[in-house]
């Protein structure tokens, strides 16, 4: 059976009820007769077991240290491509 949390407007006080989804909201507050607002709480669900992304996929990952040395030889290319570039551009024109 679900918990709910209510909020008396008139005293301020903060309660929970056991009710079943299908029974109506508290109208008042069970302190001081108050009328009450319906709070939104944070769920405990929790997936456990294997099969969900949080257990199987959302921690598998690329080594850091392997993509760091592709960017850096990608980089290296790159600069080297530039080079080549640039000397074969001055020989033509002198």
């Amino acid at each position: 059976m679900p918990i709910y949390e209510y909020k008396c407007k008139k005293c301020g006080k903060d309660f929970e009820m056991f009710q079943r989804i299908t029974d109506p909201a508290i109208k008042s507050c069970r302190f001081c007769k108050g009328p009450v607002t319906k709070l939104m709480s944070l769920s405990s669900f929790h997936l456990k077991g294997s099969g969900w992304y949080v257990t199987d996929y959302g921690g598998v990952k690329a080594p850091h240290s392997e993509s760091k040395q592709e960017e850096q030889s990608a980089a290296a290319a790159v600069t080297e491509e530039v080079k080549s570039d640039t000397s074969g551009d001055a020989k033509t024109s002198e």
